[in-house]
């Protein structure tokens, strides 16, 4: 599985986020610190470089993949940790979707991709169906469809959240068209 020095996982999730790190063998010797958060504005989870990864080269960057505590749906409050493992492992997936994308541009693009994710909703789209079609790449798509399906299924979840999931990330129907196209490409080698 994951290369311990490499991970900084919580106990409390380890199962998960070595399950979710498994589709990701390229992110096996890369830092990243999965850490719990008492709040994350507009998100349950968050991945992003840290501050000493600006002064690295690209391949010794280091990254958190913020958790936050808790989240809400129709102003009931919930502990992260007990949501579904599946949906979870969804979760993470994504988010580990995000690090395989960061790995790919310089220190300068970094900034500038978070400095567009600020302040433009198309880099918003961009970079958040970016993040699902790299988990769908490495073969996660059950576990996406799973949090996807929890989060616009839930009658407890309230409409705004699930605007937002609808405008900003893949569709179930674009997720099993990146799966087709995956198949197809795997027939045709």
């Amino acid at each position: 599985m994951s290369d311990q020095e490499h991970h900084v996982i919580p106990k409390e999730i380890e199962n998960e986020v070595n399950k979710a790190l498994g589709y990701y063998p390229q992110l096996d010797s890369t830092y990243i610190e999965f850490k719990f958060k008492k709040n994350i504005k507009k998100s349950t989870m968050q991945a992003r470089p840290t501050f000493d990864s600006f002064f690295r080269s690209k391949k010794n960057r280091r990254y958190v993949i913020l958790i936050s505590e808790k989240f809400k749906i129709s102003d009931k409050e919930f502990r992260t940790v007990d949501i579904s493992s599946d949906i979870f492992i969804g979760w993470i997936g994504h988010e580990l979707g995000h690090i395989l994308d960061y790995q790919n541009r310089s220190n300068l693009n970094l900034v500038w991709f978070g400095i567009n994710y600020l302040f433009s909703q198309n880099h918003i789209v961009e970079a958040e169906r970016a993040a699902d079609s790299f988990a769908v790449n490495q073969g996660m798509e059950s576990y996406i469809l799973k949090t996807k399906d929890f989060i616009l299924n839930n009658a407890d979840i309230n409409q705004t959240y699930k605007d937002r999931i609808k405008r900003y990330y893949l569709s179930p129907e674009e997720i099993m068209e990146l799966v087709k196209e995956r198949e197809d490409l795997l027939q045709a080698n």
